[in-house]
Order: C-alpha cells, then structure tokens, then sequence
C-alpha cells in the first residue's frame, strides 16, 4: 500500500532523528514549543496511531481517548520501538469506519463521522509531518544535529520545490 510506504519513510525520518537525540535532550523542555518536549510530540504521534489501530476492529476511532502514556514521551528507546509497531499495524485492508470526536469543548455529546481505515492512516501520516514540523523547531533549540531537508515537510511542499528548482 502507497499509503504505509509513506509512513515508513517519516518513520524512518523520525526514527533516524530519535537515533542521533541524547535520553536527556528527548526529555527537555523546549521554549519554542512552550516548554513541551519532543518526547510529547513523539507520543502523540504514536498514539494516534494506536488509537487508529484499536478502532479497526470495531470499527470506531476516538483519537480524544488516547492514553497519554508518560513512558513513551519519557523513553526515547521504548518510543522507538513502538513507531516499528505502529508501522506493522498498517498493513490491513481498508474498511468502513467511524470517528467519534466532540470538537466542541462545551459539550459533552461527541459526534461520529463516517471515514475509512485508508483516510484515517492518511490523516495520521499529515498530522505526523505536522507535529515533525515542531519537533525540528524544538531540536534546533536543545540539539546540533543534521536533520534531512524534507524532515516535517509535506510531501506536496517536496515536489513543489522540486518543480520550482528545474
């Protein structure tokens, strides 16, 4: 699938970068990103993921009920591990399925939208290039590694660029 092709190669992105980051630098605080960590943006990326992955069976998708488990914002190692598990969990068929969300913080009722297992990993794979997006904005205040260029760049942006350049 094109689709779990494109996760792998952020993964890898976000995998590689995991690699170069200290246990220490995972877990500092970032001004930038009022004081969040790249640890917490690594787990929200995993979560959702997770959450997608438990609402296939049933058929139902609550990204708001998501676990917010400290030890993968806290543990860069276990994080890492879990994006290869994430990873696995893509390679199904694609199925009806429901989001339930309440997007309005004033209420209580969630609504359920109909959606489908393929949009929902494409959802995922946009919201992981976004929350890629800060987490180069946080290395660049706590770490002096070398980032690939495309690193939280949407892949239209990529092949923008690349059209521009010829």
């Amino acid at each position: 699938m094109q689709l779990q092709q494109a996760v792998n190669s952020v993964f890898v992105q976000l995998s590689g970068t995991l690699d170069q980051l200290s246990q220490e630098q995972y877990v500092q605080p970032c001004q930038t990103l009022l004081n969040a960590t790249v640890g917490q943006h690594v787990r929200h990326i995993i979560e959702l993921f997770q959450c997608l992955e438990n609402g296939y069976g049933p058929g139902l998708v609550n990204y708001e009920k998501r676990k917010r488990d400290a030890m993968i914002e806290s543990d860069k190692e276990f994080a890492s591990s879990l994006l290869s598990e994430v990873h696995g969990g893509l390679d199904r068929p694609n199925k009806a399925l429901r989001l339930e969300a309440c997007y309005d913080e004033n209420s209580e009722s969630p609504i359920t939208i109909d959606t489908n297992f393929y949009r929902e990993v494409a959802y995922n794979l946009e919201h992981t290039i976004h929350h890629m997006a800060l987490i180069r904005v946080g290395i660049n205040e706590i770490a002096e590694i070398t980032l690939p260029d495309e690193f939280g760049v949407a892949t239209s942006t990529i092949k923008y660029r690349k059209e521009c350049a010829q």
